[in-house]
């Protein structure tokens, strides 16, 4: 009888606490949800700020931002925070660019903090080959900035565009 007692409370012991918590779940998954649709639409419209001319994806780096590009080749690498990205990897290619680079979003998916962005990028070089590359980008934001990113690109035809 006292173990069946014992059984009893338990079971009521584990039914109040999960009864407790369930209003906090949907109120976790909302802000989730809220999260992943402030970051989506604020990556969706750097994006279509930059297409325009008005900017690019690059203005919502923090300052303390790291940048990886992943793979092997002399492009790839790790950039400390926003101004060395700039400095080393994007003022170089844009110096090797006659037209700026088009982005077109094939998707963007949310989770939480993290946005992961597939895209195409195009542009024209200076010495008037086309510059073609396919991009999936794992953004993390904080606060409406962008902390950290992993970019995949085909990073041997950037190193064709610097030759």
């Amino acid at each position: 009888m006292l173990i069946q007692n014992i059984g009893r409370f338990h079971l009521a012991l584990v039914c109040a606490v999960f009864l407790a918590a369930a209003p906090l779940l949907p109120a976790k998954a909302s802000q989730s949800a809220t999260q992943e649709a402030t970051n989506t639409a604020l990556v969706q419209q750097a994006f279509d700020n930059w297409r325009q001319g008005r900017g690019s994806v690059f203005d919502l780096l923090s300052d303390d931002a790291v940048w990886v590009v992943a793979g092997i080749s002399p492009y790839s690498g790790t950039y400390e925070t926003r101004e060395d990205f700039l400095e080393r990897a994007v003022r170089p290619i844009v110096g090797r660019l006659a037209t700026p680079i088009t982005p077109d979003v094939k998707q963007i998916v949310a989770q939480g903090e993290h946005v992961v962005v597939m895209w195409d990028g195009t542009a024209t070089a200076k010495n008037g080959d086309s510059y073609r590359n396919s991009y999936a980008w794992h953004l993390v934001l904080a606060e409406g900035k962008i902390t950290r990113v992993t970019a995949f690109l085909d990073t041997w035809s950037l190193n064709e565009l610097m030759r």
